[in-house]
């Protein structure tokens, strides 16, 4: 289950950044970031 979590996690930061740099998504490409963020977190608690 982690490294589902880590997976998701890197797909959506590279979407993120792709989208930062095309400028193409608008602000809706930051919600990729803080689903990524969110899914470190919620890795790193289950994980302790």
């Amino acid at each position: 289950m982690r490294s589902l979590l880590y997976l998701i996690a890197v797909i959506l930061i590279i979407g993120w950044l792709f989208g930062f740099l095309v400028y193409s998504v608008g602000h809706l490409i930051h919600i990729l970031l803080i689903l990524a963020v969110i899914s470190i977190l919620i890795s790193l608690i289950r994980g302790r």
